[in-house]
């Protein structure tokens, strides 16, 4: 009874006490084994041990759930359109910034804004690894019989899976109105959209053939080369498809944020990037025209009067063969040459005129380029020298004399210095804030030298100088004279004046 009396009143206890519940009933039940308490005691630590051990369960499991979340999150941040100069310019403000970022997480799971740092990342990727295919695929084709060797097989089962990826990407991710400018973030307008526009291009482009050629490389004949020289012409046809008309409308996004982060002006980034880009399309036109000039006797087995088999270039190297075909196609499409040998073949002749069309097509286009480039590179000179070319024509038409026109001559070179701007048209196009902000910059010198702004309140200054008009004067030029009505008070910014008694 005592036992039992004693054992209630430790449970009685324990009810109280509520804590270690199924550890004190087991430490009760280890007093009523008598002769076994020192053993009971070792069980009974052991037991604080497994519950321990299962609180540490708990923990880790929370651990693990609390940076599951946190990765969670992160990754759909870089979903959203991140607070940046880039979306504040596209958006208007951060208010409208975050707007959009909840519409992201609204609108359905693997959602990807067009404008998210996520989206900008790969298509950057997308395009490189689009110009590595468009130089590398048609060399590969022209100049390599062994296209089921390793590294070539690497290189394009990389490439099928990452087109593939995109592809898939490219359902999950918003597109822009080009008429309302609006971003929509529906997946099933964004499905519908994608299967109307471009998904057959894309999906015949992205076709893993590099898989099948893992499965099916061994135990079939010589007819397995050609088929998959035939699908690589064909692949890389595609691929220009997916360069075209898939990649441009980002890369002027891509120009405005790049000129951000480099603190550049736009008629520089421009103007740089414009450079680039035809060179780098010349050059390409190029890289492409030497490749067909080698492809087509290859695909005619090397006829005996074709360029190649003249110059005795069948069984040499790659690299020498890659060299004289982009030097025949170069010279064709500057109109320099027929490169190391006339033209025979009926097939020669024609890739020759193709090569003179195309090289024609790419001179005019640099002319015209580069001509627009150089004219909007320096507008505002451009528009003082036509100006300067009415007053020069305005001086002969009046046969004014050459002192005269000396005197004309140095004061437009003093007045605009080179460079002609619509000072008054760029400021009232600004909102008063920023116009008297540029006011008072532009005016800084002046405030600083006279007394008049030195105690003078800022809200008079900045009124008061609103109201000044620039004007330049020449030595021997009154300015005003004795005893004439007072309707304008000068402040001298550069220069000397002096006053002439008579």
């Amino acid at each position: 009874m005592d036992d039992k009396s004693n054992s209630f009143a430790s449970n009685k206890e324990e009810k109280a006490d509520g804590n270690n519940v199924f550890q004190r009933q087991d430490s009760i039940l280890k007093n009523n084994m008598g002769s076994q308490n020192m053993k009971d005691h070792g069980n009974s630590v052991g037991v604080k041990g497994d519950r321990e051990e299962t609180m540490v369960g708990f923990d880790d499991i929370d651990a693990a759930a609390r940076q599951h979340s946190f990765m969670q999150r992160q990754f759909g941040a870089m979903m959203q359109p991140g607070v940046n100069k880039f979306s504040l310019r596209m958006f208007g403000s951060q208010k409208a910034v975050e707007k959009e970022q909840e519409r992201v997480q609204t609108a359905g799971y693997w959602i990807i804004h067009p404008y998210s740092d996520f989206r900008f990342y790969w298509d950057l990727i997308m395009l490189i690894m689009m110009m590595g295919n468009l130089i590398i695929i048609p060399v590969g084709i022209t100049f390599f019989s062994e296209e089921t060797s390793t590294t070539w097989l690497i290189f394009n089962v990389a490439s099928d899976t990452i087109f593939m990826v995109d592809l898939v990407m490219n359902f999950r991710t918003g597109i822009v109105n080009e008429e309302s400018s609006e971003i929509i973030l529906d997946p099933k307008v964004i499905k519908m959209n994608y299967l109307k526009s471009w998904f057959v291009v894309d999906f015949l482009s992205s076709i893993p053939v590099d898989y099948i050629f893992l499965i099916v490389e061994k135990g079939f004949d010589s007819e397995v080369y050609k088929t998959a020289r035939a699908l690589r012409i064909v692949r890389f046809t595609k691929i220009l498809s997916l360069l075209r008309l898939l990649r441009l409308s980002r890369l002027i996004r891509y120009i405005h944020q790049w000129e951000e982060i480099f603190h550049m002006t736009y008629d520089l980034a421009s103007a740089v990037v414009r450079i680039f880009n035809l060179i780098g399309m010349m050059l390409l036109l190029c890289h492409w025209d030497g490749c067909l000039q080698f492809l087509v006797p290859l695909l005619q087995d090397f006829p005996p009067d074709c360029w190649v088999s003249l110059n005795g270039m069948v069984n040499d190297s790659w690299g020498k063969q890659y060299s004289y075909a982009l030097f025949k196609a170069m010279s064709h499409m500057l109109c320099i040459g027929y490169g190391a040998r006339a033209p025979v073949s009926m097939s020669d002749l024609w890739i020759t005129m193709l090569s003179m069309i195309v090289g024609a097509t790419c001179y005019a286009m640099f002319v015209g380029h580069a001509t627009a480039l150089i004219q909007s590179l320096d507008s505002s000179r451009r528009q003082y020298q036509e100006k300067y070319k009415q007053v020069e024509q305005y001086m002969s038409f009046h046969k004014l004399p050459a002192d005269m026109r000396q005197k004309i001559h140095d004061y437009y070179e003093h007045r605009y210095q080179g460079k002609i701007f619509d000072e008054d048209n760029i400021l009232n196009e600004l909102n008063d804030p920023l116009k008297e902000e540029i006011v008072n910059f532009n005016c800084r010198k002046l405030v600083a030298t006279m007394p008049l702004f030195a105690n003078a309140d800022p809200n008079f200054v900045t009124g008061m100088l609103s109201k000044l008009k620039f004007e330049v004067f020449q030595p021997n030029d009154y300015i005003i004279r004795e005893g004439t009505v007072g309707k304008k008070m000068y402040f001298i910014q550069h220069g000397v004046a002096s006053v002439i008694r008579k």
